[in-house]
């Protein structure tokens, strides 16, 4: 019997431990690290980042709505959970570029993988949305 994990197992092995109740325990460390990866802009920045390097101001501009303070505090946090790498280069203007490290790299493809999932599903989910507010307002 070989030793590498199905994914069928890799599975079991998560339920197993939500059973167990680790991510699901008020204290768990992986919480922290859940609202890092998965807010809004977490997962925003990880999946601009799945292209390559990029400068604060760029990512900016590519992530609509995010303001500067939150994208700040987003990139740090990201950066103390080992998904990215920020590096400063000596210029005036001072240029400082994020890009994924290969930790940030596979989570990243997660958050991909997700945001692909809804973009695909959206009509579907507002649809749903829709039917629900439907029934809502007739008082069902």
């Amino acid at each position: 019997m070989n030793d590498i994990s199905s994914p069928s197992t890799e599975s079991a092995s998560l339920l197993e431990r939500i059973r167990t109740g680790e991510v699901l325990a008020r204290d768990c460390p992986s919480r922290e690290i859940l609202n890092h990866v998965c807010s809004r802009w977490g997962v925003l920045v990880l999946v601009v980042l799945l292209d390559g390097m990029h400068r604060f101001s760029e990512l900016r501009r590519k992530i609509g709505g995010v303001s500067e303070k939150m994208l700040s505090q987003t990139l740090q946090s990201l950066e103390q959970d080992g998904f990215i790498d920020r590096k400063a280069l000596p210029v005036v203007p001072p240029h400082v570029e994020y890009s994924l490290t290969p930790l940030g790299e596979e989570v990243a493809l997660q958050m991909d993988g997700l945001t692909t999932w809804i973009e695909r599903n959206l009509p579907r989910i507002l649809q749903a949305r829709q039917a629900r507010s439907a029934g809502a307002s007739d008082g069902s």
